[in-house]
């Protein structure tokens, strides 16, 4: 929350693609005063990878470690706030609510807690990771499109904020209203319909999105509006209608198309029912390069100009970003274990694939990621480009981070760091072939050290066995 009262296809600020022109291969650093975020950002990046080599965080024993730009994560909480603040009166109450979603884990959220950010949830487990952070029930947003009755009821208990996915579930919440003193801001989520980014599985507008009402069905407005003046409890309206692969544009359309609905229907209750906007998130973020782009301060800027009631006071605001906050800011780092050839192709065998990367592996045309060579000593890896593949681990011949990516060569012991990993890349492990969580750490450079925290730690063997039901007793399907 501010001042004021407290989402690949890589899109730019006018929804172009800058990884046409930017190699997917890290490049040169250029750090010290004067240089661009970006920059101090792979500067800090180098920093740590090297520490990380010299302190034995990652090597032989540990072959993968996950790695948090904190110093990074307290800029982007820093500018968020900042963007909002230059385009808002002062007074006007903005809660940034972080998409647990993109990255569920406790520490993070009590960094991004105290920064001022609260917590946008979507289950039972992201609620209980974000009440371990601390975060308030008045800084927690409950989202989704499957919500129970104990989930309901266990939220107006704690008077977080609930958004209601469709009429099934607005009737649930209109029982439980009647029979409890809940303190929950409770609205509606409205889809605009306003169409789709370049990745369809992530498009959250569409004409047949399974997220909340359809604005544009046939009768929907009016039942809407009609929802609102049967309740004069319900004070909210929620859109997200952002992602990767969402150009502006279309997302300054889908907020646009939810302020006009609120207009409207508080012009009908004759009062100022709807005081609050939740407008989402889902700012794409620019795989290509170190450079943020676009960033929120462009995002808040645009919504300035083509929505400008929303921001001159009259609604309160909720925002729900997560993959734009903290991407940058991740770094996966695997060792290679062998360096092989096939075809006259080079192949890195590395410790960091599908279990990591999901989504790169299954669908590499959507989201491809940077590679960056370290050497064996955590240095940035020299040497003329070679076309290769980086591997991973898995036993399936698609286990692949990136194929014939020009890079330095990398040899048996080197080190392959997948880059703009800070956000779902941590949350996404895909448990294929047993392959545990790699243990991740903070970090923050301070003059020639660099000191790591853990986040999470490495799984352990006995834990992956615990989850197989290793627990269970040894008879207990003998007895069925």
């Amino acid at each position: 929350m501010s001042d004021h009262g407290t989402e690949a296809a890589r899109t730019s600020e006018a929804g172009s693609d800058p990884e046409s022109t930017v190699p997917l291969g890290a490049g040169p650093h250029v750090s010290g005063p004067g240089a661009p975020p970006g920059a101090e950002c792979a500067a800090r990046r180098d920093q740590a990878v090297r520490a990380a080599v010299e302190q034995g965080l990652v090597g032989p024993a540990t072959p993968i470690v996950g790695l948090l730009d904190i110093t990074g994560i307290r800029a982007s909480a820093a500018a968020l706030h900042a963007a909002f603040d230059a385009v808002t009166p002062d007074g006007t109450s903005v809660l940034h609510a972080f998409a647990v979603k993109a990255c569920p884990l406790v520490p993070v959220l009590r960094l991004l807690r105290d920064a001022d950010i609260g917590a946008e949830v979507a289950s039972p487990g992201e609620l209980a990771i974000a009440r371990a952070a601390g975060v308030p029930p008045t800084h927690t947003v409950l989202d989704s499109p499957a919500k129970t009755p104990a989930e309901l009821r266990e939220a107006l208990a704690l008077g977080i904020a609930v958004n209601a996915d469709n009429p099934q579930e607005l009737a649930r919440i209109d029982a439980m209203i009647q029979s409890a003193h809940s303190r929950s801001p409770i609205g509606l989520r409205v889809n605009p319909q306003i169409g789709g980014g370049s990745i369809d599985a992530l498009s959250t507008a569409t004409a047949t999105s399974k997220f909340g009402v359809g604005l544009r069905d046939e009768g929907a407005r009016e039942w809407i509006v009609q929802a609102y003046l049967d309740r004069p409890w319900l004070t909210r309206l929620h859109a997200h209608s952002g992602s990767q692969g969402m150009p502006l544009e279309l997302m300054v359309r889908g907020v646009a198309a939810t302020y006009e609905l609120a207009e409207e229907i508080n012009e009908r209750t004759g009062r100022r029912q709807i005081d609050t906007i939740d407008i989402g998130g889902g700012l794409p973020v620019n795989f290509g390069s170190d450079d943020e782009s676009p960033t929120h301060a462009q995002y808040a800027r645009r919504l300035k100009s083509r929505v400008p009631g929303l921001l001159d006071g009259r609604y309160d605001l909720v925002t729900e970003f997560g993959r734009s906050l903290l991407a940058k800011h991740g770094t996966i780092l695997a060792r290679v274990e062998y360096a092989k050839s096939a075809g006259a192709r080079p192949i890195a065998v590395t410790h960091a694939g599908v279990q990591v990367a999901t989504r790169t592996v299954y669908a590499p045309a959507s989201w491809p990621l940077r590679i960056a060579a370290y050497d064996a000593k955590g240095r940035p890896k020299s040497g003329p480009p070679v076309g290769q593949d980086i591997a991973g681990p898995a036993c399936f011949a698609g286990d692949l981070l990136a194929e014939n990516r020009p890079l330095p060569l990398l040899e048996q012991g080197d080190y392959a760091a997948a880059l703009d990993t800070g956000a779902y890349y941590f949350a996404h492990h895909y448990s294929y072939n047993s392959l545990a969580r790699p243990g991740i750490y903070g970090f923050s450079p301070r003059a020639d050290e660099v000191r790591f925290a853990a986040v999470r730690e490495p799984q352990t063997p006995d834990e992956i066995v615990a989850e197989a039901g290793g627990g269970i007793a040894r008879d207990a399907l003998r007895g069925l």
